[in-house]
Order: C-alpha cells, then structure tokens, then sequence
C-alpha cells in the first residue's frame, strides 16, 4: 500500500456507510447474498452494544429464523423489522426498483434475478436502505423498464415503509418520501459531484456544497478486520476471505 492510499478498503469505506445510515435501528434483517449490507449490519450491532438485532438470512448463527423468507415477511407486518437493504437491476429518480428485467414483458430482452418479496417489504419496512454498487446510467435510469417495487405509493395508500437512502461506489443520497426526490448527501473520496452526476440518469437536488463520506473510524476497522470478519465467515466465506483474510473458524 501506498503512502497516499487510504487506511481502510473500498468495501470498508461502503460498510462503515451503510452501518452509520442503521444507528438507533432495534431490528435490520439483511438478505442472504448481501455480504457488505450484511457487515454493517453486524458491525452497528457490535457498536450498540447489544442494543440491536440482527437476521441474516441463510446464517446458523446469526439468524432466529426457522422458515425462512416466511417468518420474515411475518415479523416485517407485525412491524417488529426496522431496516432493510434492497439493490435493483435498475432504480430510478423516484426510488421504483426493476428486479424483473428490460424489453416487453413477458418477452424480456434481459432477465434480473426477480422480485421475490422486495415489494411487500418495500412497503413495511421503515427504513430500506437501497445499495447498489454499480454506479452507472446503466443502473441509475430516468425511468425503470420495469416498477417491480414502487419507491412511493399515493395519499390513502397504507405504507409504513419506503425508501430512506441510496448507497452506491461513488455517494450516498438521501430520500425524500414526501417529494419522491433524491439528494445527493455525500461523495466518497476519490470522487467528485460531477463525476456522479455524469454517472447518474435520473435528475436530483444537489446541495451548494457536498460534503466528503467519513471514512471509517480506526476502532471501527479494528471490529471489521477482527470480529466482524470472524462473523462474516459463517455466512459470507469468500468475502471475508477476500476482503478480510479470515476463515469460518476465526
């Protein structure tokens, strides 16, 4: 590593985001191929210190759940789930999600993996914290091929949940609900406002002067690379491997 390079990885810097944006959170469920959503998760529950719960799904150690998708649908309309993480094939300025593909439907010209329950939870959950590392026009569209999940719904329409901010590898964005509008609420270091905006097809407010993303605190990369990583591993194996250097059995 260079003397100019940062002290914490990429994934890191995206970790440290994404568990900053689930402080004061009592439940974050995180789905079960979302390794960095996943790191947050755990690295905010190491720093309340218990105060938090956690779900990971398709983890034996870090999930309560005996059925599956099933009881987290329950536990999210019983209101007992206050965060979690959505990505999209494409997402656009009004926070719709395309899990479905692009082209005429049902003949589509490109398939995403699809919906699966990304819309009732989009509904229920307080606070959905949409990620999506990619961050190109490609993914960040004027408007989805597809609405698999809206991100608002009309004045009547019972919804206790809904977009609360978009994390990406250039910035994170803030949601306004009321407004159906991004705004840009951060640049990570090693790029610019303009850069993202070159990258980004839909349009959103951009204060006069974007602040820069905290990198992740020292004691925070301490928990990351030590324990975190150790609970990374029974679920996410070759994240932590790759990123950590750590195995199932740390």
């Amino acid at each position: 590593m260079s003397a100019d390079a940062p002290a914490w990885r990429r994934e890191e810097l995206l970790i440290a985001v994404l568990a900053r944006l689930l402080d004061g959170v009592e439940h974050v469920a995180v789905g079960a191929s979302s390794p960095i959503p996943g790191a947050a998760a755990l690295l905010q529950r190491a720093l309340s210190k218990g105060a938090m719960r956690v779900s990971v799904l398709g983890s034996r150690r870090h999930n309560p759940f005996t059925e599956g998708g099933r009881e987290l649908f329950d536990c999210a309309a019983q209101g007992r789930i206050g965060a979690f993480f959505l990505g999209g094939g494409e997402i656009d300025g009004e926070a719709n999600i395309n899990l479905v593909g692009m082209g005429d439907y049902p003949r589509l010209d490109v398939r995403f993996p699809g919906s699966f329950g990304s819309a009732y939870l989009y509904m229920l959950v307080p606070r959905v914290i949409l990620f999506r590392e990619e961050h190109s026009r490609r993914v960040f569209v004027p408007k989805v091929n597809f609405v698999s999940a809206p991100g608002t719904s009309d004045p009547g329409v019972y919804r206790p949940g809904g977009p609360h901010a978009l994390v990406t590898g250039m910035a994170c964005f803030d949601f306004d609900r009321t407004r159906r509008r991004f705004s840009l609420a951060s640049v990570h270091p090693g790029h610019d406002a303009a850069g993202v905006a070159a990258e980004t097809g839909f349009d959103y407010d951009v204060p006069s002067a974007v602040p820069e993303t905290a990198p992740p605190p020292p004691e925070w990369l301490e928990l990351l690379r030590g324990r975190i990583a150790g609970e990374l591993a029974e679920t996410y194996p070759k994240f932590a491997s790759t990123v950590f250097g750590a195995s199932a059995a740390a």
